[in-house]
């Protein structure tokens, strides 16, 4: 069973999420901010992680720069789920190194879709 990284902060939006993975298999990890995602992701080894870009302590920029250089494994798939979707920012996430970009509200689907794209299932 693959195991996901949840990092976000919105408890509904948690939910929401830990409920679609686990309801297609996978194991969830939850963590409410970024620095106890960064935390989890060095301990847990996660097969990928679902990272809000929008965080009460540091961005999810700050996060994903931080597991990327980290000893984990720089190329963990990372995907970014966002309300914050401005111009740009889709394009802004991918070159900094996210694998793939979910915007908010949630589609069950697509988010599914995502991750089996880009885990390679």
């Amino acid at each position: 069973m693959k195991k996901a990284l949840v990092i976000e902060d919105n408890e509904d939006n948690m939910k929401l999420i830990t409920f679609i993975l686990e309801k297609n298999g996978y194991a969830t990890i939850r963590a409410d901010n970024g620095r106890k995602g960064i935390e989890l992701a060095l301990k847990e080894k996660p097969d990928f992680i679902l990272l809000d870009i929008q965080l009460p302590d540091i961005n999810g920029l700050e996060v994903l720069r931080e597991i990327r250089g980290s000893k984990v494994d720089g190329n963990i798939p990372i995907i970014a789920i966002t309300s914050y979707a401005m111009s740009g920012d889709r394009e802004k996430m991918l070159a900094e190194g996210c694998n793939g970009y979910i915007e908010k509200p949630i589609d069950p689907e697509v988010v599914i879709r995502q991750i089996r794209e880009i885990t390679g299932e």
